[in-house]
Formats: C-alpha cells, sequence, structure tokens
C-alpha cells in the first residue's frame, strides 16, 4: 500500500486523537498519531504532508502543561490546531490565550459559528453560519502577528485563526467530530487544498502487500496465533493463511466467557473457512477458579489475560515454539494499551508477551497500523462472511466485564441466557441492524419481585444499547417499548433466576459503552 502521503496527528491529550486520524484516512491519507513527545527531528524524517494538533485538557500558559518546540511551525509544513491546538499555535506564536474566568467566555457543546469564507481556505464554498461543537474554558484573546480572525462565536472572538503564507491554521472547535456541521469538509479542505495531498491511501492493494510480505517473510517455516473469533483476529487469520495456508495454526481458547454456543461457533466457522490448523482449548474451570472472590474490574481484565497467558503458551510449549507468532493487533490497541507515551486507558488481550523461554523469529501484525473500519473493509474484501465481518465489539475479557463483580459459573449462564433471548429478539423484529451494539450486563444486584402469588428475591438484568458512527462517542438507542417489552417478558420467564429488566440510557460521554 502507498504510504507516500502521511499526515501526523500530534496528541496533546486530546479524547478524540483517534477520531481525527480515521477522519484523515477517511479521506484516503495515511495518517500516524504520536505523542506530544516525540522529538522534532523525528517528525523531519517522517516528512510529513501536515501536521494536525490534538485538542487536551490543559492550558496553555501553565509551564507544566504539554507544548512543543516553535520550531516546528518554521518547517514549512502545514499545520492545523485544534481546540487545544490552536491556543498552543497562538500562544507559541506570540498571541494571547487567557481563561475565561477573567472574561465569562466559555463553551461546551453545539455553537452557532460565524464564519469568513472568503478569508480561510478551509471554510470556502459552505455556509457563512453553521453549527460547530465546542469545549473550552480557556480563549484566545489575540491571535499572533500574520494571522487573521477567520471565525466568531457570540462568546468567543477567535474561534478560527488563520495565517495562509505560512500554511498555518487553528480552529477553537472540533470539525472531527459530527456534530459540527461541515467538519469533514474543513478537514477534506486542509489535506487537499492546504497540504496538497493526492489521497494515495487505498485499501484495495493492502491485501496483495501485505499477503505477498507475509509469505517472503515465513517462506517455509510456521506461523501461530491467537484465535479470539474476534473480527481482528478472524481478519488476521484469514490474511496469514491466504499467504502461507497449513503452515499457519490458531489456538482458539474457550475460557467459558463468551456468549452463548459462541465457542462452537468460532470452531465451526474456521475450520470451514479456513486452511489452516485449528485446535480449541476448553478451560473454564480454570479460569474460574483464578476469579473466585475477585470484584475489582481491572484485576479480573489482568487475571483473565494471564490466565490466556498461561494456557496459551503451555499448549504451544507442548507443540510448538519455533517459526512465527501472529497477533491480531490493531492500531487503537497500540494506543490504548500505552504503548511510547500513550496513556493506558485500559489492558488489551490481544496484545501479549512472548515468554523468555520460547523463541520465535518475529511476531507477525499484519493489521497493526489499521482502524476497526478498515479491518472491516479487508475482511469483505477477503469474502469472510457478513455475520463476522460485522459482528459487534467483545471485550477481551468477555463476559467476564459483563458479569459486574465476582464471576461464576452460575452468574454467566444467567447472563448468556439473559444475552441470547436479547440477541434472539433484536434479529426477530429486525432492529438489530439499527444499532451499533447491544448486549445484557449482570449487575450482580438482587431486588424483590413478585411471581406466582410468590414474593422473589432475585437477579437484575439490565440491557445495554448504543448507536454511534465511531465509538468515541455514543448515543443510547432509542429502542421501542414494545420490543424492551417483549425482551422484558422473556428473560423473566425464561431465565429463572432474574426477576427485574432495566435499560440503561446513558450516552457515551459522560458513560462508556461498557459498564466495566
Amino acid at each position: 500500500m502507498n504510504r507516500k502521503e502521511t499526515v501526523i496527528v500530534l496528541d496533546f491529550g486530546g479524547q478524540y486523537n483517534q477520531l481525527i486520524a480515521r477522519r484523515v484516512r477517511d479521506n484516503n491519507v495515511y495518517c500516524e498519531i504520536l505523542p506530544y513527545t516525540t522529538d522534532i527531528e523525528t517528525i523531519k524524517q517522517l516528512a510529513p504532508k501536515g501536521i494536525i494538533f490534538t485538542g487536551g485538557p490543559n492550558s496553555v500558559y501553565d509551564e507544566s502543561s504539554p507544548h512543543y518546540t516553535p520550531e516546528v511551525f518554521e518547517l514549512g509544513i502545514p499545520i492545523l490546531g485544534i481546540c487545544y491546538g490552536c491556543q498552543l499555535m497562538a500562544h507559541a506564536l506570540g498571541g494571547k490565550v487567557i481563561s475565561a474566568a477573567d472574561d465569562s467566555v466559555s463553551e461546551y457543546g453545539k455553537t452557532e459559528t460565524n464564519y469568513d469564507v472568503q478569508n480561510n481556505v478551509l471554510f470556502h464554498d459552505l455556509p457563512q453560519n453553521g453549527i460547530s461543537w465546542m469545549s473550552h474554558r480557556d480563549y484566545i484573546s489575540q491571535v499572533p502577528s500574520g494571522f487573521t480572525v477567520t471565525a466568531t462565536t457570540k462568546n468567543c472572538p477567535v474561534a478560527a485563526m488563520a495565517n495562509p503564507d505560512k500554511k498555518l491554521y487553528g480552529v477553537q472547535f472540533h470539525p472531527e467530530v459530527n456534530h459540527t456541521e461541515h467538519g469533514s469538509d474543513m478537514l477534506r479542505s486542509f489535506l487537499y487544498n492546504v497540504c496538497g495531498c493526492k489521497g494515495e491511501w487505498k485499501m484495495d492493494s493492502f491485501i496483495d502487500d501485505t499477503v505477498a510480505q507475509i509469505r517472503a517473510q515465513v517462506g517455509d517455516k510456521g506461523v501461530v496465533l491467537g484465535l479470539s473469533g474476534g473480527v481482528d483476529s478472524s481478519v488476521a487469520a484469514a490474511l496469514i493463511s491466504k499467504a502461507v495456508g497449513k503452515q499457519l495454526t490458531c489456538v482458539f481458547v474457550d475460557q467459558g466467557l463468551m456468549r452463548k454456543d459462541e465457542g462452537d461457533f468460532v470452531e465451526q466457522t474456521f475450520t470451514k473457512l479456513f486452511d489452516m490448523n485449528f485446535i480449541r482449548i476448553n478451560c473454564q474451570d480454570e479460569f474460574l477458579s483464578k476469579l473466585k472472590g475477585v470484584s475489582d474490574p481491572e484485576e479480573k481484565r489482568t487475571i483473565i489475560g494471564t490466565e490466556f497467558y498461561n494456557v496459551f503458551w503451555n499448549k504451544i510449549r507442548e507443540s510448538y515454539g519455533s517459526g512465527f507468532f501472529a497477533q491480531g493487533t490493531i492500531y487503537p490497541d497500540r494506543i490504548e494499551s500505552g504503548k511510547g507515551d500513550a496513556a493506558k486507558i485500559k489492558t488489551h488481550h490481544n496484545q501479549v508477551g512472548v515468554p523468555q523461554d520460547i523463541h520465535f523469529e518475529d511476531i507477525i501484525e499484519p493489521l497493526k497500523d489499521l482502524f476497526k473500519d478498515e479491518v472491516r473493509a479487508v475482511g469483505e474484501k477477503l469474502g469472510i462472511p457478513h455475520e463476522l465481518v460485522w459482528r459487534q465489539p467483545f471485550p477481551g475479557p468477555g463476559l467476564g466485564v459483563r458479569v459486574i463483580g465476582e464471576v461464576t459459573a452460575e452468574r454467566v449462564k444467567i447472563l448468556q441466557d439473559a444475552d441470547a433471548i436479547l440477541r434472539d429478539e433484536m434479529d426477530k423484529c429486525g432492529y438489530a441492524d439499527k444499532m451499533s451494539q447491544f448486549f445484557a450486563v449482570l449487575p450482580g444486584v438482587r431486588t424483590v419481585g413478585v411471581m406466582g402469588d410468590a414474593r422473589t428475591y432475585s437477579e437484575l438484568v439490565a440491557i445495554r444499547a448504543v448507536t454511534t458512527d465511531d465509538f468515541m462517542t455514543a448515543d443510547w438507542a432509542k429502542i421501542p417499548y414494545d420490543i424492551l417489552g417483549n425482551v422484558s417478558n422473556r428473560i423473566i420467564n425464561e431465565v429463572p433466576q432474574v426477576n427485574r429488566v432495566v435499560y440503561d440510557i446513558t450516552s457515551k460521554p459522560p458513560g462508556t459503552v461498557e459498564w466495566e
């Protein structure tokens, strides 16, 4: 795949850093996220077509906040500053940034914005007025020399600024989120009209290039892949299988924390679809014994990840331990697991280290530079069935983090049965495709009920369902009441341990999609 065109997203702690990168790639321009601690010599060597500064929660006038050398503005590389990145540009180049506490100027959410469509290439051919998504307390009160103000709001004197001669642009709002009208057009204009990109990042050649690379790298040796049955490992398995066939061995660790009957589905799917060696290890008892008495979410994740590690590598020691090791790592995994200077958000099960006593020649991560939507696109081009490619996200620790509190065999079965009913009802009514993700949660709450004229004190099941374009933000799905009613009735009647069903109507933010 052609990567001559690269745009760098320099991350200053913004919550939308991945979303910015995805928006850039949506425009067929390759993009990488780098921490603000990346030295300028590295940036020079990468020779990017453009740089985007992300937002962030800090104040630029605070010396402890993330900053960057002003030398970056003299490289001749186009730069777009977003939110904090815009303020940082203004501050570094001699403008003035002050706190809204001094002048009661702060904005959050959808904001009516006035654009100078004549003097800012980002806004050409767009309406002069529109809604932008703001999230700031500090604001720019004076732009640097050489800049002009190119957008304003009722409370923000500098909603955007530009220095076309030096190809430096800043916007106080977030063009990467859907809430900003024409935000995608603004980003595209920066990429094509300012940076001069040609749109060379195409998925069409990715499969051929990757397969050829894997084939050349592996030769006649073997490859071992830890298969979870999720989209990422499935697509990785398909790519590697296409390259080396039976030289690939996929090891599926069934820890008993998957959805109802899912272990059987994974085995049947992969033994029929792919030319590979498939090994299934059933080990629910071992996992549950390790989880006994544990309630803390991160501790559960660690235990499940560690036990997976032990079971998987013990199997490798029995029969393998040479050749190559493959993982279904994707780009967000590398960021969220805290690689480099990125802050750790959560532990990812598909990034594991190789034990010192096992010596593979190298690690193969064919999807390591792709976002989830790009992985799905590759899966479809490989001919993987739609129902597998578009499977909903499922946490690495499985139901271990949807059973809130201690994980036991009984509680896992309750959740599996309830979740299966939810899925069945959504499929039957045709509503499943209208949601991005939906599942049941067992919160560990018992409530009083009346069933058959008798008092009950049984489990509560919560339903979580969201709609989203990118999973960076999400809204709770507006499922019709009659469908929710059918789901509730079935769960209560068919799962004896449950006497109450509730629906989670929390958006992201402030909540997350998963409960733990």
